[in-house]
């Protein structure tokens, strides 16, 4: 029924298939930052957390009867450590931005997104009216500050931006927080590739810049990365939540998350507060040998190497695998020009980082 698009899209090398994970291969492509996916204390702590409730599924919405002491709790220390005053948690960080966008944009409203803003961010626009939303350029806050000051609607101003953007690794200028400040808009930060790597605390963009929540900021994070598990959250001030549990569809229309993820990134969260220094240093000594080897100067674990060509991308991915190493080779539409996507995740050996950056160096 398909067979011609499937035909062009093997054409141009975009074909994409499903490959279960070859666990002889090092894992230098997912977006498990700190390795917490294999740490099985961390799961034995969540698996007995679960066990101490009556059930162990969330059986329905959270307003219906979905709610559990476990979300509450994931809720209340994610609150305590980010200085936000309420939270909620989603079911995962794509049912998160269609959470917000589609429910804080009111009909007089106007968003400005990045233009390289996750793509379920830029799904979520398209239930908003046309007029509604306005792409500014990729981190230029001096493009946002001229939409901004253009624009002529009479509803509130909503920013939406990323931490750190999921194939760049480049972390959103400051001068974006200062910006919805001056103007008093609305800011939305997708923090799903920024907390748990970034700030003295590693607990994301904020805390890297040293910025205290305001009424204004609306945090989301997602557990499927640095957390090593599934799902997501969102933090604001109370009003703002309250109004997401009334108006968000996908909150309020969608099964509560799992108690076994929510623990597991519960108990993720007070690992990483722990051990913050020692996983600090091993992120600072990962981008020291990134900075070495391959001259890339990254904040953040995500290092994209352009290729440009989405047929030598995947040659340079079969080639890593053949010697051991799984990176990623990303291509159209995810990227406009092919890239391999080099995770420098902080649970693998120096000597095997060293080893996939000389590879890659001279494949270039």
């Amino acid at each position: 029924m398909y067979s011609k698009e499937l035909n062009s899209i093997k054409k141009s090398n975009r074909y994409r298939t499903r490959d279960v994970f070859d666990k002889n291969l090092i894992d230098l492509a997912s977006n498990d930052y700190l390795g917490l996916s294999t740490n099985k204390n961390i799961f034995q702590k969540a698996y007995e957390r679960v066990l101490e409730e009556q059930y162990t599924a969330p059986k329905a919405s959270m307003l219906v009867n979905g709610y559990n002491q476990i979300h509450k709790d994931f809720e209340k220390k994610l609150c305590e450590i980010n200085g936000f005053e309420a939270a909620v948690t989603v079911g995962s960080g794509f049912l998160a931005n269609i959470s917000m966008i589609e429910a804080l944009c009111r009909k007089n409203d106007t968003l400005f997104i990045d233009e390289e803003y996750h793509a379920s961010g830029i799904l979520a626009t398209k239930l908003l009216k046309e007029e509604q939303v306005i792409v500014f350029n990729h981190n230029d806050h001096k493009d946002l500050e001229k939409k901004i000051c253009e624009n002529s609607r009479k509803g509130r101003q909503i920013i939406a931006i990323e931490g750190v953007y999921s194939m760049g690794g480049d972390l959103a200028p400051k001068e974006i927080f200062d910006l919805a400040l001056k103007h008093d808009a609305l800011l939305l930060v997708d923090e799903a590739h920024s907390s748990g790597v970034l700030g003295d605390s590693l607990f994301g963009i904020f805390d890297y810049y040293g910025i205290k929540p305001t009424k204004n900021h609306v945090k989301m994070g997602t557990l499927g990365k640095a957390y090593g598990s599934y799902g997501a959250y969102i933090l604001a001030s109370q009003n703002v939540i309250d109004f997401l549990t009334n108006r968000a569809k996908p909150i309020i229309y969608s099964t509560a998350p799992s108690l076994f993820d929510t623990a597991l990134g519960l108990e993720s969260l007070k690992y990483i507060i722990e051990n913050k220094k020692t996983l600090k240093e091993n992120i600072n000594k990962n981008l020291e040998i990134i900075k070495e080897l391959l001259n890339i100067d990254s904040k953040s674990l995500i290092i994209p190497i352009v290729i440009g060509d989405n047929k030598k991308v995947k040659d340079i991915q079969s080639y890593c695998k053949e010697k051991g190493f799984l990176v990623g080779a990303i291509r159209q539409p995810t990227v406009k020009n092919a890239i391999i996507r080099l995770i420098a995740k902080i649970d693998i050996s120096q000597k095997d980082l060293r080893e996939v950056c000389i590879m890659l160096k001279e494949q270039l």
